[in-house]
C-alpha cells in the first residue's frame, strides 16, 4: 500500500516563533512594529535610489563647480527627506503608543473561569 503525502498549500514565509508569540501577545503592538519597518524599508529604498542618480549625476560633472552643484542639491534633498521621515516616524509613533494604550484599556483580562479545576 502506497501512502500519499497530503499536499499543503504555500502560505508564505512562516514567521519567526518570537515574532509569532510577539503576535500574539500583543497584535496592536506588533502591527505597529511591522509598519514602522516597512517604513523604514520604504525610505531606505528611496534614498539608495537618490544616492544611485546623484552618483551618476557626479559622472557626468565636467567641472568641479558642476560636481559642487551637484553635491550641494543632493545634501539639500537629503536633509528634508531625513527631516520628513524623522517627523513620519515620530508621528507613526505617538499613533502607535495610543492605540497600544488603548488596547491595553480595552479589557484583555482573564476570567476567574477559564481555568480548569
Amino acid at each position: 500500500m502506497t501512502r500519499t503525502k497530503a499536499t499543503q498549500t504555500d502560505t508564505g514565509p512562516e514567521l519567526p516563533p518570537a515574532m509569532a508569540m510577539f503576535m500574539a501577545a500583543n497584535p496592536v503592538s506588533a502591527q505597529a512594529w511591522m509598519d514602522m519597518m516597512a517604513e523604514s524599508a520604504r525610505f531606505m529604498t528611496t534614498r539608495l535610489q537618490a544616492n544611485l542618480k546623484t552618483q551618476t549625476a557626479l559622472m557626468y560633472c565636467t567641472s568641479p563647480a558642476e560636481v559642487i552643484e551637484v553635491q550641494t542639491a543632493f545634501l539639500s534633498e537629503a536633509m528634508q527627506t531625513y527631516a520628513e521621515e524623522a517627523a513620519r516616524l515620530m508621528r507613526m509613533t505617538v499613533t502607535a503608543s495610543t492605540d497600544i494604550a488603548q488596547d491595553l484599556k480595552s479589557g484583555h483580562s482573564r476570567g476567574y473561569d477559564d481555568i480548569p479545576v
